[in-house]
């Protein structure tokens, strides 16, 4: 068996915050990390640290915790994500492969086939639509700066995917982006992309709202 490294506890803990598995204000303990993945203290220190120093946690005097919900922090990322993510359509409608349209048409309709997926689903396999659209831009920076940014939502409460027919709806305008992307309709593309993330940010400030 592979021995678990620091890097592979980072990774699988990153994961595990975007798909929700913990929650603002939770703790990370390295004892009970240390005992899920079967390695002494020390790899998880240095995961936690890397996690720390990227935003994802907080230092309290008892230790670290998942980071708290902080609205205005979010709604600054939406505004980057809608000018970032539009500039990653319009160049993967210019330089995408046929490997990339069909890694996004597999995701879209993967999605579409799912039954009454769970917030935690829903957040995971919106983000890996995402990041293959980065993907496809062939722009490494522009990929690294999304993948940054993306971090942040996680700290968001409940997925606005979840409310009410978004997911549906949702997964109709990956739809449109893709063949946008396909029919190389650059400028297509990336307002269909910034109309929407713009939707996303519009209903988190109305969940925000009721908080």
């Amino acid at each position: 068996m592979a021995k678990i490294d620091s890097q592979t506890i980072h990774e699988r803990l990153k994961e595990d915050l975007l798909s929700g598995a913990f929650a603002p204000g939770d703790p990370l303990r390295e004892v009970a990390l240390a005992e899920r993945f079967g390695v002494s203290r020390t790899p998880v220190r240095e995961a936690l640290t890397r996690l720390l120093h990227e935003g994802l946690l907080e230092r309290r005097a008892r230790g670290l915790f998942v980071r708290e919900i902080d609205p205005e922090q979010i709604m600054q990322v939406y505004d980057l994500r809608i000018l970032l993510e539009g500039q990653a359509a319009q160049e993967a409608a210019a330089v995408r492969t046929e490997v990339d349209l069909t890694r996004l048409q597999a995701l879209v309709d993967r999605d579409r086939a799912l039954t009454e997926p769970d917030d935690a689903t829903r957040l995971t396999t919106n983000i890996e639509f995402h990041r293959a659209l980065w993907r496809a831009a062939h722009n490494t920076v522009l990929e690294d700066l999304l993948e940054r940014l993306a971090t942040h939502h996680l700290h968001a409460p409940t997925s606005t995917l979840s409310v009410g027919s978004r997911w549906t709806e949702s997964l109709d305008e990956h739809q449109n982006v893709v063949t946008a992307v396909r029919e190389r309709r650059a400028e297509d593309a990336q307002e269909l992309i910034r109309a929407h993330m713009a939707t996303a940010k519009s209903m988190r400030l109305k969940m925000f709202s009721y908080l």
